[in-house]
C-alpha cells in the first residue's frame, strides 16, 4: 500500500512533464508549416516529432515512468524541443533575407537538435511498453535516421552566400554585381524582383541590425553591416536622391585639387602606385604582379632588405589597399567633376578627346559610371546627339549605353531629358556604325518599363527598328528583334509593328483573350501586300481567325471575316484555306448571320468567292480542288441568291462562275442545271436597274458557263424572245466587255437548228451588232471567238435568205480576214461559216450570158468563176474564190488545232464536189493546198487523217495530180493502210490504188 502511494507520487510530475513536451512538439510541427526557409528540412523534423509523440503518450498511458534514465530523457527532450520550437518560430517571423544569410547556422542548429532528440528517444525502454516487434523496429529505425540526418543548403542558397562572401572579401563596389546579387537573393527566398518589393525587403533586413545589436550579437551585426554595404550598391536599395546626398556630401568635402600619392603607395619594384598591394615575410609591401615576377625570375630574397623570403607567406595589405583606393577615388571624383567644362569647348577636337576619356573612365569601374551620372553629365551628352558630327554622336551613344546598362535609375534619367529618346531614334536611320550603337542603347533602355513606354511613342521609331531587324549586320538584327520583343508589351506598339510589316507579335496576340479584339480589328484595317498576306499565312494566322468567327462576339467576327477576305485574295492562301477546311465555318457563318448582320454576310460571301477563284487559279496546277462537296451545300448556297441583298448575290454568282468556268467542272454545272438554277439566272439577266447591272453581268457569265457541255438543248425551254432581246440589248449597251462576251457566247451555243431562235435574233438586228464587234478592232479573243461562233447560225446552208442577209452585211470579207489573225477557235468558226456559204455557191452562181449578133458590136463576155463556171461574187453567190479565201484556208491547215484544220478541210472540200473536181483541185493546188492536205496524213488525230483521206481520194482520181503529188503521199498512205483504224484502211487502200501502188481489186477495199 505504501509502495503504491510512492509510485503515484512519482508518476504525477513525470507525466505532466511528458505531456508538456508533447504539447511543445505539436506546437513545433504546427509552426513548421509557416517557416520561410528550409521548408523541406523543417517538414522532415516535424515528421520525426509526429512519430515520437505516440511513444511518449504510450509511456504516460502505461505508467512506465520508473526507469533510471527518465530524468535525462525529460531534460533532453524539454531542452531540445524548446530549441526546435524557437528556431521554427524564428524562421517563421524574421526577415527572409536575414534567414537566407543565416541559412548555414539554421541548418546546423536544426541538425544538432534532431540528433540530440534521437539520443533521448533511444534511452526509453521500449520493451516495457509491450509493443510489437515491428513497431520496435520502426522506432529504432527512426532513431537511426534522426541520428544520421544531414540537412543541406540548396544550390541557390550556397551560391548566394558564396557571392556575398566574395563581394565582402574583394570589396566589390560594382553596381551590376549588387543588382544581380539582389535579384538572386529575391529568387532564392521567393519574393518579387519588382523594385519596390526589393527595397521594402532590404529595409526590413536593415532593421535586423538593430535587433542583432539589442541581442548583443556583435558578430552578426558586423556581418550584416558588411552585407548592407554590399547590397546598397544595388539600384533598388537606395533612391537616386539618397545616392546624390551621400555623393555630394563626400564630394564637397574633398576640395577641387587632386592630391599627390603618398610614398607608401608606390611599389618599390615598379615605382608605380599599387593596385593590389601584398606584404611579404620581410614585412615589405609590393605590387602583387611585381613580386610574383620577382620570384619567377629566380630571386629568393627581399628586393628591399635582401633577407630571404618565404614564398608561401604572402598576404594582402588590406589597410594600404583601402588607403590607395580612397586616394584614387578622391582624385577620380575631382577629375570627373572638372571634365564638364571641357565639353563646353568650341573646339570639336577637344570635345572628342574629353568624350574618349570619359568613355574610358565609364568602362573602367561601375563607381565611375555612378559619379558621371551624379555629376549630371546625361543632359550634356544628350545635347550632343543633336550635333551634325557623327564622330561626336557615336561616342555619346556608347557612353549613354554604358551608363544605362543594368541601372533603372539611369535609364529613367536619360528618358527625362527633353527629346532624348527622339534624338536616339534619329540615329537609327543613320550610317550602320551609328545605328548599331543607337539600337543597342534603345534595347538597354527598353528593359525599363517607364522608358519602354516612351520609345514606342516616338514617331517612326518602330518602323526604323523593324527595318533594322533585317539588317545585314547580325548583331544589329538581333538587337532590333529583341528591342521589338521588349516593345511588344503594348498593343499599340504591336499594331505599329504590323503596319511596318512585322507581324510576329500581332500573331501571338491573336490567340490571347486579352488583346485579340484590338489586334484583329487593326489587322482588318491594314492594306496588306501580297508578301504580307503570304507571310501571315505561313506564320499560322488562319487557325485563330477561324476560331474567332466561330466563337467571338459580333465585332470580333466582323473583323476576322474581313481579314480572311483580304488574305484569301491571294490564290495560294485561298487554296490553303480550302485544304484546311475554312469553307465549312464560312458557310455556316453566312447562313446564320446573313439576315441579322448583312455586313458580316457580305464579307463571308466575298471570302467564299475568293476561295472559288483560288480553286480555278493557275496556282492550283490543274489539280482539282473541291470546294462545295455536297449537293446540299450547292443548293443552300445558290438558294441564298434569292434571299439576300445585292452584294451577297453578286459574290455568290461570282463564286459559282469561278467554279463552273473550269473545263473539268462538268459535274458542278450539271448539278446547277438540275437544281433549277437556269430560271433564276434568266430572271437576273433581265435586270436593268443601275444598282443591279453587276448582278446581271454575273448572271449572264454564269449562264454562259452552264451552256458549255453541249447541254444547250436542255436550256432552250427557258430561252424565249424576251430573253434573247435582253442578250442583244446587253451586247449593244453594256459597258462590261466580259458581259457582252458571255452574251455572245450564249447565242453561239444555242442550237443552230432552232430556226425560231435565229429569226428572233435577226429581228433584233443581232447581225449588225456582231459586225460592229468584228470591225471595231477589239483585242479580246474570246469576244471575237463568240461573235464568229454566233455567226455560224446565220450562215447555215439550209437558209439562203439568212446567208444573203449576212453576206450583204459584209460578213464574208471580215471572216476571211480573221483566218489570218484570229485564234484557233476563231478560225474554226470562220471556216465552218465559209463552208456553209460555199455549199450554196453553185446554185447561186449566175450563168454567163451569150450575146447574139456581130461580135464586134457585142460587149465582152463577163469573166466566169474557174470553179463554179459562172458569174460569181462575194455577196451574191458567196464564192470562196471571189472572196480570196482559198489561200487563207490552206494556211489554216498548218494550225496545230485539230478543230480549225477540220473546219478548213470542210470548206475546201466544197470546191471539189461533183463536177467541180477538176477545177476545184486546180484552185486548191495553186494555193499549195494539196501539199498541206498530204501533210495532214501524218497528224496525230485520226479524224483529221480520215477527212484528209476523203479529199485526197477524190483529188487523186485525176491523173495530173497523181503524177505531181502521188510520190509524196505514198509513204503516209502506206502507213495508214498498215496502222490506221478500221474505216481508214480501206480508204487509204483506194487512194493507193489510184496511185497504182495497190491493185484495184485489193483486199483493202
Amino acid at each position: 500500500m505504501a509502495m503504491n502511494m510512492i509510485m503515484d507520487a512519482a508518476f504525477v510530475p513525470a507525466s505532466e512533464a511528458l505531456s508538456r513536451i508533447i504539447e511543445e512538439m505539436v506546437a513545433t510541427t504546427n509552426a513548421a508549416r509557416d517557416v520561410l526557409v528550409k521548408k523541406e528540412s523543417f517538414a522532415e523534423v516535424s515528421s520525426y516529432l509526429d512519430k515520437i509523440v505516440p511513444v511518449l503518450r504510450e509511456l504516460i498511458k502505461k505508467k512506465v515512468l520508473n526507469f533510471e534514465s527518465l530524468n535525462v530523457v525529460i531534460e533532453i527532450l524539454n531542452r531540445e524541443v524548446k530549441v526546435a520550437k524557437e528556431l521554427t518560430l524564428e524562421c517563421s517571423k524574421r526577415n527572409k533575407v536575414y534567414l537566407l544569410i543565416n541559412c548555414r547556422s539554421i541548418v546546423k542548429r536544426l541538425q544538432e537538435t534532431t540528433r540530440k532528440i534521437s539520443r533521448a528517444v533511444r534511452l526509453i525502454p521500449l520493451a516495457s511498453l509491450d509493443l510489437s516487434s515491428n513497431i520496435n523496429e520502426e522506432i529504432n529505425e527512426l532513431c537511426d535516421n534522426m541520428l544520421n540526418v544531414e540537412f543541406r543548403m540548396a544550390i541557390v542558397e550556397e551560391e548566394v552566400l558564396a557571392r556575398i562572401d566574395s563581394g565582402i572579401q574583394e570589396r566589390n563596389a560594382d553596381r551590376s554585381y549588387a543588382n544581380n546579387l539582389l535579384v538572386l537573393i529575391a529568387e532564392a527566398v521567393g519574393i518579387s524582383t519588382e523594385r519596390s518589393t526589393l527595397k521594402r525587403e532590404f529595409e526590413e533586413f536593415k532593421r535586423e541590425i538593430d535587433d542583432a545589436q539589442l541581442r548583443k550579437d556583435q558578430e552578426g551585426a558586423i556581418q550584416m553591416d558588411q552585407i548592407i554595404a554590399l547590397l546598397e550598391r544595388a539600384d533598388a536599395t537606395l533612391s537616386l536622391e539618397e545616392r546624390e546626398r551621400k555623393y555630394f556630401s563626400k564630394r564637397n568635402s574633398l576640395g577641387h585639387q587632386p592630391l599627390e600619392p603618398l610614398q607608401s603607395f608606390y611599389c618599390p619594384i615598379t615605382r608605380d602606385v599599387m593596385v593590389d598591394p601584398i606584404q611579404t615575410s620581410s614585412g615589405q609591401t609590393f605590387e602583387r604582379s611585381a613580386i610574383e615576377k620577382w620570384f619567377e625570375d629566380g630571386n629568393t630574397t627581399c628586393p628591399m632588405t635582401m633577407t630571404p623570403l618565404n614564398r608561401e607567406i604572402i598576404r594582402p595589405n588590406i589597410t594600404l589597399r583601402k588607403s590607395i583606393e580612397e586616394w584614387t577615388d578622391r582624385n577620380m571624383m575631382i577629375m570627373i567633376g572638372s571634365m564638364k567644362s571641357k565639353l563646353s569647348s568650341d573646339e570639336e577636337e577637344e570635345i572628342l578627346e574629353c568624350l574618349s576619356q570619359l568613355q574610358e573612365l565609364c568602362e573602367e569601374r561601375d563607381l565611375h559610371r555612378e559619379w558621371v551620372v551624379l555629376e549630371n553629365y546625361i543632359p550634356i551628352l544628350v545635347g550632343f546627339l543633336g550635333r551634325n558630327n557623327s564622330l561626336i554622336r557615336s561616342p555619346v551613344l556608347s557612353i549613354l549605353y554604358i551608363l544605362a546598362k543594368d541601372s533603372d535609375d539611369v535609364k529613367e534619367r536619360i528618358a527625362e531629358v527633353d527629346n532624348s529618346i527622339e534624338s536616339i531614334v534619329r540615329s537609327l536611320g543613320r550610317r550602320i556604325g551609328e545605328s548599331k550603337l543607337a539600337v543597342a542603347l534603345l534595347l538597354e533602355l527598353s528593359k525599363n518599363d517607364v522608358v519602354r513606354n516612351h520609345i514606342g511613342k516616338v514617331q517612326g521609331s518602330i518602323l526604323l527598328v523593324v527595318t533594322l531587324s533585317n539588317n545585314e549586320n547580325p548583331q544589329v538584327a538581333i538587337d532590333a528583334r529583341e528591342l521589338l520583343e521588349n516593345l511588344s508589351f503594348l498593343d499599340q506598339n504591336v499594331v505599329q509593328m504590323a503596319r511596318a510589316n512585322y507581324f510576329k507579335h500581332l500573331l501571338q496576340r491573336l490567340s490571347s483573350d486579352g488583346s485579340k479584339m484590338s489586334m484583329v480589328i487593326a489587322l482588318a484595317e491594314m492594306e496588306l501586300t501580297e508578301h504580307n498576306k503570304s507571310s501571315l499565312f505561313d506564320d499560322g494566322v488562319l487557325d485563330p481567325l477561324l476560331h474567332m468567327i466561330s466563337h467571338g462576339n459580333v465585332e470580333v467576327q466582323q473583323a476576322a471575316v474581313k481579314v480572311l477576305h483580304n488574305l484569301s485574295s491571294l490564290p495560294r492562301n485561298g487554296l490553303q484555306m480550302i485544304r484546311d477546311g475554312a469553307l465549312v465555318p464560312l458557310l455556316s457563318f453566312l447562313y446564320h448571320h446573313n439576315a441579322s448582320y448583312p455586313v458580316l454576310g457580305q464579307e463571308a460571301a466575298l471570302t467564299i468567292m475568293n476561295l472559288a477563284v483560288s480553286a480555278s487559279s493557275p496556282e492550283a496546277d490543274g489539280i482539282p480542288v473541291p470546294l462545295l462537296q455536297s449537293d446540299e451545300d450547292i443548293f443552300r448556297l445558290f438558294s441564298l441568291i434569292t434571299l439576300t441583298g445585292s452584294n451577297v448575290q453578286q459574290s455568290i454568282l461570282q463564286t459559282f462562275h469561278a467554279m463552273c468556268k473550269i473545263p473539268s467542272a462538268t459535274d458542278m454545272r450539271a448539278k446547277l442545271i438540275q437544281r433549277s438554277a437556269v430560271p433564276v439566272l434568266v430572271q437576273l439577266c433581265e435586270l436593268n436597274e443601275h444598282n443591279n447591272l453587276i448582278i446581271r453581268a454575273n448572271a449572264v457569265k454564269l449562264f454562259f458557263c452552264l451552256t458549255g457541255d453541249g447541254n444547250a438543248d436542255t436550256l432552250v425551254e427557258h430561252v424565249g424572245q424576251r430573253y434573247l432581246e435582253t442578250l442583244v440589248r446587253i451586247m449593244r449597251n453594256s459597258d462590261d466587255d466580259q458581259e457582252r462576251t458571255a452574251a455572245l457566247g450564249i447565242i453561239s451555243r444555242l442550237p443552230k437548228d432552232n430556226h425560231q431562235i435565229t429569226q428572233w435574233l435577226l429581228d433584233a438586228d443581232t447581225l449588225s451588232i456582231i459586225v460592229k464587234f468584228l470591225t471595231n478592232g477589239s483585242s479580246m479573243n474570246q469576244l471575237i471567238e463568240n461573235a464568229v461562233g454566233s455567226l455560224c447560225r446565220f450562215t447555215v446552208s439550209t437558209n439562203i435568205v439568212w446567208q444573203r442577209r449576212a453576206a450583204e452585211a459584209g460578213i464574208i470579207p471580215i471572216l476571211v480576214n480573221l483566218l489570218g489573225s484570229g485564234t484557233s477557235l476563231t478560225k474554226q468558226h470562220v471556216a465552218i461559216s465559209l463552208a456553209q456559204f460555199s455549199q450554196n455557191s453553185i446554185i447561186l452562181c449566175r450563168p454567163i450570158e451569150t450575146h447574139q449578133g456581130f461580135l464586134c458590136c457585142s460587149p465582152p463576155p463577163e469573166p466566169g468563176c474557174p470553179v463554179h463556171v459562172g458569174v460569181c461574187s462575194v455577196e451574191s453567190s458567196f464564192c470562196l474564190i471571189e472572196a480570196e479565201a482559198v489561200g487563207p484556208l490552206v494556211r489554216v491547215l498548218g494550225d496545230p488545232d485539230v478543230g480549225a484544220c477540220e473546219a478548213a478541210l470542210l470548206a475546201l472540200s466544197t470546191l471539189i464536189d461533183a463536177e467541180r473536181l477538176q477545177s476545184g483541185s486546180k484552185v486548191i493546188s495553186e494555193a499549195q493546198g494539196i501539199v498541206a492536205i498530204i501533210r495532214l496524213l501524218s497528224s496525230h488525230s485520226f479524224e483529221l487523217q480520215e477527212k484528209a483521206l476523203h479529199i485526197l481520194e477524190r483529188i487523186f482520181r485525176l491523173e495530173e495530180y497523181k503524177r505531181r503529188y502521188g510520190a509524196s503521199a505514198q509513204m503516209p498512205l502506206v502507213d495508214i493502210a498498215v496502222r490506221g483504224t478500221g474505216t481508214m484502211k480501206p480508204l487509204a487502200g483506194r487512194v493507193l490504188a489510184h496511185l497504182s501502188v495497190l491493185p484495184s481489186q485489193s483486199s483493202y477495199f
